[in-house]
């Protein structure tokens, strides 16, 4: 960016400070999941039914575990992980025995005005959610931001193995990472499919695809609020990676006559037909668990991580053979992270060797240092509150930075190199644009998709919530105010960048004797131009691959050259 209008060299530093906040806790991600996945290699799985020590929670309830107790004793629930007096339970909640039975047969409290369910007198913890935050996660009673506790070691070494595999996937570069993604592109796929013809076969499932597909006015009402374009606009981010930096420097290894244009149409509209295809897959599984539970799909709903680690799970403990169904899901999760753990870490592995080109003879150097790098700094969520600082980093790392990134990315392109320069370029490629799309093309970049990023931006910040995450109990733990102001800092450092590296270039071209007005420091420097010699008529010609000029010597990305 510094190339294509030189007070903008901070854009790019923006973006790569964004991955490298995604890639310390995105690999978190593939730790849990290793952890899941040696878990469900036991002849039960662990988070089948509630156990009985202490990392097992009071409240936690399971169906069958219950159903043993009431059929012992009609007077019995499954309470504190035993079976229970109801009259116990009930004045443990300051509430009395009532004297009437629910629709079930079941005891019910009495509040002194009312009669309550069970169910509605505490609320209940599954077995999957208690493993996941008191096994797992190792949640205690009094973790907090000031007492996050000590390292888990078995989450330190699922670390260390994600990590190790990352780096030994990129350690050749692209010559090896991209054969891998062959199989972690297409793996999930299967595994989809494979979980759609179970999930739509599971009984409630019908239940859980209507009340995916079928729109009511609660739904459409939410089409208002600006968090739900907000949680749109951020999951299209991370899916398809503009502004990430990701897809310039994968961009940069293609041939210079490669058809993007056909590529970005196809990613695209893959990208959005597999959220859909997964949806089904998602909401057939949901909605036996409603079925199951005897509650409405909306209520058995759980988003981000507790889709993961905390349904999916407890649908698998429901289904035949549990074990065969959980290494599926739980390896379709690592494959899929890898995918994005790859991208984001080449990123900035890349941008490092761009910027001391020297080290490109060292590459697998580069990559075991940054996979060291990510590893100790991925410490401090392997400890027992190591979710609070993965939600810090989550809820803020790609937000209002990547948000400021894109816009300036777009304005940049389209209003300081022009929208003109930037169709020849196209066309210097080998890409003709039929009219129609030209046009749609243009609008999209210059009108359509500057404003809409500019409100959400805008509504994002008048909408501000602050970050909480899971605790030891069902209630959320929203984080004191330094730490919120820290999360502040750490969603506008890219925008900081930005600013500082206007500034920066104006101090060195000044001090280099450069032009520095408003239309020099917009404009293409000498530097800018395009990876191949064009002649008169615009027809291509040189080598494939993009060449990177410092000073008077010539690097290859494969190869190094003096020949200027």
């Amino acid at each position: 960016f510094g190339r294509i209008a030189p007070a903008f060299k901070g854009l790019g530093y923006g973006m790569l400070m964004i991955s490298f906040l995604v890639v310390i806790y995105y690999n978190m991600i593939i730790a849990w999941t290793i952890y899941y996945t040696f878990a469900g290699f036991a002849s039960e799985l662990p988070w089948t039914y509630c156990g009985n020590t202490s990392l097992t929670s009071r409240d936690c309830f399971q169906r069958d575990q219950e159903l043993a107790c009431f059929n012992s004793s009609r007077d019995d629930t499954f309470w504190d992980k035993k079976c229970t007096s109801v009259s116990d339970v009930c004045l443990n909640f300051n509430m009395t025995e009532a004297d009437e039975r629910d629709d079930t047969n079941r005891l019910m409290c009495y509040n002194g005005t009312d009669n309550i369910v069970l169910n509605r007198v505490y609320p209940r913890v599954s077995p999957s959610e208690d493993y996941y935050k008191r096994t797992m996660l190792g949640l205690e009673a009094d973790t907090s931001w000031s007492n996050m506790g000590g390292l888990k070691w078995e989450l330190v070494l699922c670390l260390a193995a994600a990590w190790t595999i990352v780096c030994l996937c990129l350690i050749k570069g692209v010559q090896s990472s991209g054969k891998v993604v062959y199989f972690t592109a297409l793996f999930p796929y299967l595994v989809l499919v494979i979980l759609l013809i179970r999930g739509v076969t599971l009984d409630g499932a019908y239940d859980g695809i209507i009340f995916y597909v079928y729109p009511t006015a609660e739904k459409m009402a939410n089409l208002q609020k600006i968090d739900v374009w907000a949680a749109a606009a951020t999951q299209i981010f991370y899916s398809l990676g503009p502004s990430f930096g990701g897809l310039i420097t994968l961009a940069s290894y293609n041939k210079f006559t490669n058809n993007c244009h056909r590529d970005a149409i196809l990613i695209a509209f893959a990208n959005c037909g597999t959220s859909i295809f997964a949806g089904f897959v998602i909401f057939s599984i949901i909605g036996f668990m409603a079925k199951q539970a005897a509650l409405p799909v909306e209520e058995v709903i759980k988003g981000g991580t507790g889709l993961a680690f905390i349904a999916y799970p407890e649908a698998v403990t429901q289904m035949p053979f549990p074990q065969i169904w959980s290494f599926l899901f739980f390896g379709m999760l690592i494959t899929l992270g890898l995918d994005s753990q790859f991208t984001m870490t080449e990123t900035v592995t890349t941008a490092i060797m761009d910027q001391y080109p020297n080290l490109r003879a060292h590459k697998g150097k580069v990559v075991i240092f940054a996979s060291i790098i990510g590893f100790i700094l991925g410490l401090t969520m392997c400890t027992r509150g190591g979710i609070f600082m993965f939600e810090l980093i989550n809820w803020y790392s790609a937000s209002w930075g990547l948000l400021i990134c894109a816009i300036t990315e777009i304005l940049v392109v389209m209003y300081g190199y022009g929208y003109k320069n930037f169709l020849e370029n196209m066309e210097e490629m080998g890409l003709k644009l039929p009219t129609v799309m030209k046009y749609y093309w243009l609008s999209m970049w210059m009108v359509i998709t500057p404003v809409v990023l500019f409100f959400v931006l805008i509504m994002t910040f008048i909408q501000y919530s602050p970050a909480w995450s899971p605790s030891y109990t069902q209630e959320k733990y929203y984080f004191p105010i330094g730490i919120q102001f820290l999360g502040w800092l750490m969603a506008l450092v890219a925008g900081a960048l930005i600013i500082m590296g206007v500034f920066w270039q104006y101090y060195n071209r000044k001090r280099n004797g450069k032009a520095t007005d408003f239309k020099s420091m917009i404009s293409p420097s000498e530097k800018w131009g395009s990876a191949l010699v064009t002649n008169p008529v615009k027809k291509p010609t040189g080598v494939d691959n993009q060449t990177y000029d410092k000073d008077e010597i010539r690097y290859n990305k494969y190869s190094m050259d003096t020949a200027y």
